[in-house]
C-alpha cells in the first residue's frame, strides 16, 4: 500500500494536522513507510496574498520538520509533474520517507461560485485571464511535435466529453441510493437492501463470572517466576487480587476484563496513546 495524500496550499501550511502527522510518521507504532504528499499550490485560500497566509516563501516548508525531499514543479509542464512524481514514487520506495511534490499553478476561477478575484487581486487575475489553459499548451506542443494529430486530440476530448455526460445521464435513473456501496467495509446484515439500518439490538455480550474471576487473576499476577517487580507494583496487583477475590471491580480492572475477554476470544487488542507504554493508569 503507498499512501498519498493531495492537499491545498493554505491547508498544508496552516493545518495543524499536517504538522502533527509529519511528527507521527517516524515513530514505531504509526510510521506507514513514507507518504506521498501532493500540494496543488494555487492560493486556494480565497487567493489570499502568500505573504498573509504563512511566514515562509513555500507552502510546503513545514514538511522540512522531518527533512523530506520537496518537489517544487511547474503544473503547466505536465511531463515535468510526470517526472517529479516518479521520482517522488521511487523515493519513497526506496527509503520508506515522506516526500513532497509541490504544484506550483494557478487558480482561473474563484474559491466558490459567490467568489469573484478580480475584487481582491485584479492585477494577478488579468495576468491570468491571458494564460492559456494548460491543456491546450500542452496539446499544442504535441501536435506541434508531430506527436499527436489534431484529429487524435479532438477524439480524446470527445471521449472524455462522452464518459461524463453518460455517468450525468445515469446518475438520473437512481432512485435509490444504497449507502451500504459506499462504507469502505459494509458490515454485513447492518443494512436491509434499501440502505436503511436494520434493527439497532446488539446481541447479549456478557461473560461468566468464572471467567471474569480468571481475568483478574491473570491481571493480577506476574507472569516471570524471579522477577523482582517494584514494591508501589505488587501493592496494586496484591489490591487487584483481593478485589478479584471480593467480586468488586473499579474502572482499571474493568478495563482489564473487557481487553481480557476480547483477548480470549483471539482478538487481537492494541493500546496506543499517552501514558499507555508507563501503565500510568
Amino acid at each position: 500500500v503507498m499512501s498519498i495524500l493531495l492537499h491545498g496550499d493554505a491547508a498544508f501550511a496552516g493545518q495543524g494536522v499536517v504538522y502533527e502527522t509529519f511528527h507521527l510518521s517516524d515513530l514505531p507504532s504509526y510510521t506507514t513507510n513514507g507518504t506521498i504528499h501532493v500540494v496543488v499550490n494555487n492560493q486556494i485560500g480565497f487567493t489570499t496574498d502568500p505573504r498573509m497566509a504563512r511566514s515562509s516563501p513555500y507552502p510546503t516548508d513545514v514538511a522540512r520538520v522531518v527533512n523530506a525531499p520537496i518537489f517544487h514543479v511547474n503544473a503547466d509542464d505536465p511531463e515535468a509533474v510526470m517526472y517529479v512524481c516518479s521520482v517522488a514514487a521511487e523515493w519513497r520506495n526506496t527509503f520508506n520517507k515522506d516526500v513532497v511534490v509541490d504544484l506550483v499553478c494557478y487558480r482561473r476561477r474563484g474559491h466558490n461560485e459567490m467568489d469573484e478575484p478580480m475584487f481582491t487581486q485584479p492585477l494577478m487575475y488579468k495576468q491570468i485571464h491571458k494564460q492559456v489553459p494548460v491543456l491546450k499548451k500542452y496539446a499544442d506542443k504535441l501536435i506541434a511535435d508531430g506527436t499527436v494529430t489534431l484529429q487524435e486530440f479532438e477524439e480524446e476530448i470527445a471521449k472524455y466529453d462522452r464518459i461524463c455526460e453518460e455517468a450525468y445521464t445515469r446518475s438520473k435513473d437512481n432512485k435509490i441510493l444504497h449507502i451500504k456501496h459506499w462504507l469502505d467495509s459494509p458490515w454485513p446484515g447492518f443494512f436491509n437492501v434499501n440502505g436503511e439500518p436494520k434493527s439497532m439490538s446488539c446481541p447479549p455480550t456478557g461473560i461468566s463470572e468464572e471467567l471474569l474471576t480468571h481475568i483478574g487473576n491473570v491481571a493480577s499476577s506476574v507472569p516471570v517466576e524471579d522477577f523482582k517487580i517494584h514494591s508501589g507494583l505488587s501493592r496494586i496487583l496484591k489490591a487487584r487480587a483481593e478485589m478479584t477475590k471480593n467480586r468488586l471491580v473499579d474502572w482499571a480492572l474493568a478495563e482489564y476484563m473487557a481487553f481480557g475477554s476480547v483477548l480470549k476470544e483471539g482478538i487481537h487488542v492494541r493500546l496506543s496513546g499517552q501514558d499507555v507504554e508507563r501503565g500510568t493508569f
